[in-house]
């Protein structure tokens, strides 16, 4: 029974590009109209079948890290762009579509992240282990979107590029209070604090990420110039003349945003300028995949601008700019993905396969999310005063400040 109705399912979502699926009773079945992509995949185990009904977002995830469902042509990003281009979640029949209006309504829960929540959220993911994030991030360990205005450059170079962005919207003056909501291995603190004469305040709640920040400010001789807090934002007290946040608003939850953006207003100085940089969708507000909320990101989720612009215009703030990033995300994604590759034999020695398979998962679909599912960054800066920032962007690319070379330890953005 539970084959039949998978079979129909595919039957109503694939019609672009070709899908060959082989049952586990070893029948062959072919759905759509040819062309680009085109996949062949096997599932060896029934017991999938009933789950791939019921939630095949989640069941698609678990089954190729279980090794039931192999792909003998084609890839891994081949069969998720091929879902992505038949609509994915748009196409999928009423009961599913139930499921996923369900989860919707229960976002105010499921995302709630209280302090003790948020903590056990960033402990899942963040808190694997530096020698694993070394096997596939730069020397920095800048674990966000990095930014390619030459599609040519390196990894360490387009991390650079944001970080010089990234300060260049700060609009710093030595001396200044800067907070770092969400610091990470502490990059931009280390940045901010030696190329702009920055006093960093930076915040996190991951344990590794807090000793690693810690010992990085203290190695490079800046423990004058920046703190490291394992604190949650919500308990902070201002007020700071910078506030910047890479990557940790998708931590967030959706229930909270009208508290974190009163939190910034309430923390920035009356002369002061916040960068909020955060992975959004080019789409109406939905739901975390339930397969990525298991395993990657509990409590993650990822916002429409829709449902952050709510929330700023409730509060004092100015909105100054917002800027869209496009394919970058998805291009550092791939050389994430080629690192992790390269270096999976290490990756074995910490992990067994079905944790590779996992994380290979995770890379692929995030980057697919990018190229076929409307992912995108937006950097929103947001100020106090209208005067506070320049009235056009022309200040962003007349000058160029001086960033420390990207293979010196201390450099780079935070990593998130």
């Amino acid at each position: 029974m539970w084959q039949a109705i998978v079979l129909k399912m595919l039957g109503r979502v694939v019609r672009k590009g070709q899908l060959t699926a082989i049952m586990p009773d070893g029948s062959r079945h072919v759905f759509g109209e040819g062309g680009d992509p085109v996949v062949t995949v096997r599932l060896s185990d029934a017991e999938h079948l009933r789950g791939l009904v019921r939630d095949p977002e989640l069941a698609l995830g678990e089954a190729y890290m279980d090794g039931s469902l192999t792909i003998e042509e084609g890839d891994l990003r081949r069969l998720l762009t091929l879902f992505a281009v038949n609509g994915g979640r748009g196409v999928m029949p009423p009961m599913i579509a139930a499921g996923y209006r369900a989860r919707f309504l229960a976002r105010r829960w499921v995302q709630a992240n209280d302090p003790r929540k948020a903590r056990r959220n960033v402990a899942h993911h963040y808190d694997l282990g530096d020698a694993f994030y070394d096997l596939f991030l730069d020397e920095d360990r800048q674990y966000s979107c990095a930014y390619f205005p030459d599609p040519d450059m390196t990894l360490e170079e387009a991390q650079a590029a944001k970080k010089a962005h990234i300060a260049r919207k700060l609009c710093i003056e030595p001396g200044m209070r800067v907070l770092d909501i969400g610091c990470g291995w502490g990059g931009m603190a280390l940045t901010l604090a030696r190329d702009f004469d920055a006093r960093v305040t930076g915040v996190t709640l991951s344990e590794n990420q807090h000793r690693k920040a810690t010992q990085r400010a203290r190695e490079a001789g800046l423990s004058d110039r920046i703190e490291i807090r394992l604190q949650d934002y919500r308990d902070l007290t201002g007020p700071f003349d910078r506030i910047v946040s890479v990557g940790m608003l998708e931590h967030v939850g959706q229930p909270q945003y009208v508290t974190y953006f009163d939190k910034v207003a309430d923390l920035l100085s009356d002369d002061g300028v916040a960068l909020i940089h955060t992975i959004g969708r080019c789409a109406p507000p939905s739901t975390t995949s339930s397969w990525l909320a298991k395993y990657i990101f509990p409590g993650g989720y990822t916002p429409s601008l829709s449902e952050l612009l709510t929330p700023i215009e409730r509060t004092d703030l100015w909105q100054a700019d917002i800027e869209v990033w496009r394919g970058h995300y998805a291009e550092t994604l791939r050389r994430w993905q080629e690192r992790f590759e390269a270096n999976v034999d290490e990756v074995r020695a910490m992990y067994d396969d079905r944790f590779i398979r996992m994380w290979r998962y995770y890379l692929v679909a995030a980057e697919v999310g990018f190229d076929a599912n409307r992912h995108v960054v937006y950097q929103m800066q947001l100020s106090k005063r209208r005067e506070t920032v320049p009235n056009s962007r022309d200040y962003l690319y007349s000058k160029t400040p001086e960033a420390a070379p990207a293979t010196e330890p201390a450099t780079g953005v935070a990593a998130q």
